[in-house]
């Protein structure tokens, strides 16, 4: 009877023996593991932080090399007279550099402030159709100058939204800037806003440009990534564009997708909340199609007029 009372009470000391050997195993995997996934996000971090550093400095560096390099020019007209159409030249490309510079700084401060839960909207009753509108215009000149055709598919009877007009604009400059930006020559831009059958508004920019794999679009959507770090030219931007246009709509209650093929093509959907405004009727009419309103169709082919 003792005997079988030690052999029983053996067996359960070599299973509590076992179920601490196997507990401070699983413990041991555990602490490597997290310590292995810490390692690697401290390197990634430090990675994108170095390559912060490096894209800052090559945006900022550049066109305040242009800034001091065409002053320095006119500021010896005493010693060395330029003439007139050079000098106007040389103030046109430091416009052009300081307006880089500006933008640079304006989006590392929008970032920053949207991290940091500090970005406030300014809401107030607008037409999207005239914001997009606006967007397609200021971008005219650089389109032509790039051989780029643009599209207006923007329907002329959406509803008034109650919307930061100011920040509005901002998602779809960032949009299109993007898109002219990796659009060959020869090809297209096209901006499409409508009302979806649920009463929401999608607005569309729409590129046959270079295109995106699936990972390139979630480097393109992390700030200060940039999905091409092969370039070099400081018109290519601080990676900051659609992080925070997809901030932005998210600020609005709204929604952003990303859809891309290489060698074809970029499609950005904005999603916006239906205003809280719209009739019974129009919601109606918008879901059969009878008004004004054009409901959204995402296999809609795509009809290249009229161009701007």
């Amino acid at each position: 009877m003792l005997h079988g009372k030690a052999k029983g009470g053996r067996s359960q000391s070599l299973m509590n023996d076992y179920a601490s050997l196997l507990g401070e195993a699983v413990l041991r995997h555990q602490t490597r593991t997290a310590e292995h996934a810490a390692r690697i996000e401290a390197e990634l971090a430090s990675r994108v932080k170095s390559e912060f550093i490096a894209n800052m400095s090559h945006e900022l560096r550049t066109p305040l090399n242009t800034v001091i390099g065409f002053s320095k020019l006119i500021a010896e007209q005493e010693r060395r007279r330029l003439p007139d159409a050079e000098i106007v030249e040389y103030a046109n490309l430091i416009r052009d550099a300081v307006g880089h510079l500006l933008a640079v700084i304006n989006d590392i401060l929008d970032i920053s402030k949207i991290q940091s839960g500090k970005y406030a909207l300014d809401k107030r009753d607008v037409q999207l159709d005239e914001i997009m509108l606006a967007v397609l215009s200021s971008f005219r000149l650089l389109a032509q100058d790039a051989k780029i055709t643009l599209v207006n598919r923007i329907s002329p009877s959406l509803p008034l939204m109650r919307l930061d007009g100011v920040k509005l604009r901002q998602i779809f400059t960032n949009l299109v800037s993007n898109a002219i930006k990796f659009t060959p020559e020869g090809g297209s831009v096209t901006l499409e806003a409508s009302v979806m059958a649920d009463g929401r508004i999608v607005g569309i920019v729409r590129d046959t440009g270079i295109g995106m794999s699936a990972e390139d679009i979630k480097v393109a959507l992390t700030p200060f990534g940039q999905v091409d770090g092969s370039r070099t030219r400081w018109r290519d931007g601080t990676g900051l564009g659609l992080p925070i246009a997809k901030s932005l709509v998210e600020m609005h209650d709204g929604e952003m997708r990303v859809t891309s093929v290489k060698n074809e093509g970029t499609e950005v959907l904005v999603i916006l909340p239906a205003p809280s405004h719209m009739t019974i009727h129009e919601a109606r009419d918008a879901v059969m199609g009878t008004s004004g309103y054009s409901t959204f169709s995402p296999v809609k082919p795509l009809v290249r007029e009229p161009h701007l």
